[in-house]
């Protein structure tokens, strides 16, 4: 396994210059996006999103009284299913490096919110019986270093789930998939938040889809840090959800 850094995608230079200056960037746009992001989800996912992840949850063998930890919980989206299924709020916990995520996550969600990265789990080893993360796989530095942690941190017997939007491999299926949400999506983003920042993430949210390392590097990273039964489910031909297990 090699010791260098396994970036999800290549550096971006034409939205933060400098991989010093990534992490930055990338917390100023989802700070500034925090009040608009439910709302950008609904209008990308044709409202289809919550129930998709409910579903996503239970084919991961999440179960009523697991102790779950999402990370990059954003504004609570995933959690908010978890905790539908977990059925008890002391049983999830969500992690999110932007503080503007963590206040929208708040108003609406009743678990623990933590501010911390993936990369650095705060958290004791062998404590939770599923990990999940949805759709920031792309925001994380070095993939190996965060697996390691979502690995040192679950129970033995315990699963990790990562939702993710994986470029299509049909030229077809591309085009649309471009168009969608490298056109539509920022510009009704832009009409429905007035905000040019949300409008910004959503072009970043494709250039780092687009950019993303092929999902047999992901599942290979997973297999790296010692997770076993690892596979990819694809839902829609665009949805991937990654899965493993820790011995």
């Amino acid at each position: 396994m090699s010791n260098s850094p396994l970036k999800p995608h290549p550096t971006l230079a034409q939205h933060y210059g400098s991989d010093e200056k990534r992490q930055d960037y990338i917390d100023g746009l989802f700070d500034a996006s925090a009040p608009h992001y439910d709302w950008i989800c609904r209008v990308m996912s044709l409202g289809s999103g919550q129930s998709y992840r409910k579903d996503a949850l239970l084919r991961a063998g999440l179960g009523p009284g697991q102790r779950v930890l999402d990370v990059a919980t954003g504004t609570g989206l995933v959690a908010r299913s978890a905790l539908q299924i977990a059925g008890d709020p002391t049983a999830v916990i969500g992690l999110d490096p932007s503080s503007g995520m963590l206040q929208e996550c708040r108003r609406q969600l009743p678990v623990r919110l933590v501010q911390g990265r993936g990369e650095a789990l705060p958290f004791r080893s062998g404590h939770f019986d599923l990990l999940s993360m949805g759709y920031a796989l792309r925001h994380v530095p070095d993939l190996r270093l965060a697996f390691a942690e979502y690995h040192r941190v679950l129970r033995s017997g315990g699963s990790v789930l990562i939702l993710e939007i994986t470029r299509p491999r049909s030229k077809a299926g591309l085009i649309f998939t471009r168009f969608y949400l490298k056109t539509v999506v920022p510009l009704i983003t832009r009409w429905g938040t007035h905000s040019r920042q949300a409008e910004h993430l959503m072009k970043y949210y494709w250039d780092t889809i687009e950019g993303c390392v092929p999902p047999e590097t992901i599942l290979a990273a997973l297999r790296d840090v010692g997770f076993v039964e690892v596979e990819r489910k694809v839902m829609g031909g665009i949805l991937s959800e990654y899965r493993g297990k820790k011995e």
